[in-house]
């Protein structure tokens, strides 16, 4: 007898979006009784205004828990319809158990698959392209993505060259079965050989008792390689989904730096009408978290529609890439 294989729906779709943000905000000028720098400089270099982090009681678990209970709901489904939950995050506090398997705790689910990944700012939309593949495969029907991060705590705050720029929060969306074409191609890749352009301290050096570990980051290797390959990345993406710029009508993008979003729209040549989620300017740059939180602000704010088609790329730490066009929820 042959080896049967499993079989899912023809097509897949995110269903809902749901948020969640560090209670504490935190402007430049308070950075800046942190740092030695000025919002003039940050807003100038980056967009960045204010930013989102943790206050007591508030940790990657209480954000995600939060996040992926409004996506649940607003997709009119329950917990124990979720079939897998996918949590995308490098600021769990554990090594194991996932903050997936956590989550599905705290969310009430039956038994879902839960495992977390580690692509950095890039890992929201790789969570989105292994849940569009399990549904299409037959794997999952209904799939929990969830980018989560609390980078506050692996900010150097000696570092004036990062220390404004991270923030905490989360994003999740339920990712299910269409009826028509919802989500297109996912373009993924990497350049290993710059692995350490982005990193996080190496535990074993850490000194017991010494702060850290924190996040450190070659800035101008980043905007280079970002306004450079990413672009042409952008360019794929929209390309590989059988739309023309003409045809789209909003850009989301990672919420790393509104300069690295003015190159893209220049090379992508968007025509003015398209949405251009500008959430880094009162969030900061929230990693994985920052493509969801910045689809959900669009929609809650109305710039942006249910069934509106979406360009969504992060990049980040790897250093990798993944991108989609998808329609909106």
């Amino acid at each position: 007898m042959p080896l049967q294989s499993s079989t899912g729906a023809q097509y897949a779709r995110v269903m809902s979006v749901g948020g969640a943000r560090g209670s504490r905000v935190v402007t430049n000028a308070e950075m800046c009784t942190m740092i030695d720098s000025s919002d003039e400089w940050i807003t100038q270099r980056t967009g960045i205004k204010e930013r989102r982090w943790v206050a007591e009681g508030e940790d990657a678990e209480t954000l995600g828990a939060d996040a992926g209970r409004k996506a649940i709901e607003r997709a009119g489904l329950q917990p124990a319809d979720i079939d897998a939950v996918i949590v995308s995050t490098i600021s769990h506090y554990r090594q194991t158990p996932s903050l997936a398997a956590i989550l599905a705790e705290d969310l009430g689910m039956d038994s879902p698959a839960a495992f977390d990944l580690s692509a950095a700012c890039a890992g929201f939309s790789y969570g989105v392209g292994l849940a569009e593949s399990m549904v299409r495969a037959g794997s999952a029907t209904h799939v929990l993505v969830i980018g989560v991060e609390v980078l506050s705590k692996y900010t150097d705050m000696s570092d004036r060259s990062t220390a404004f720029l991270f923030s905490d929060g989360a994003g999740a969306v339920v990712v299910g079965p269409s009826e028509t074409p919802a989500i297109g191609p996912t373009v993924w890749g990497s350049k290993p050989e710059d692995h350490s352009v982005i990193e996080v301290d190496d535990w074993r050096d850490v000194e017991p008792g010494a702060a850290g570990p924190f996040i450190h980051m070659e800035g101008r290797e980043v905007f280079k390689w970002a306004t450079t390959a990413i672009v042409e990345k952008a360019v794929e993406t929209l390309t590989a989904s059988g739309l023309t710029p003409e045809e789209l009508d909003c850009f989301i993008p990672h919420q790393a730096n509104n300069r690295i979003t003015d190159s893209m729209l220049r090379h992508l040549k968007l025509p003015e009408d398209v949405v251009v989620a500008r959430d880094i300017v009162n969030m900061g740059n929230s990693s994985a978290a920052s493509i969801p939180l910045a689809m959900e602000a669009l929609l809650e704010s109305g710039q942006a529609k249910s069934g509106d088609s979406a360009l969504i790329i992060g990049f980040g730490a790897g250093l990798v890439f993944a991108g989609q066009t998808l329609i909106l929820p």
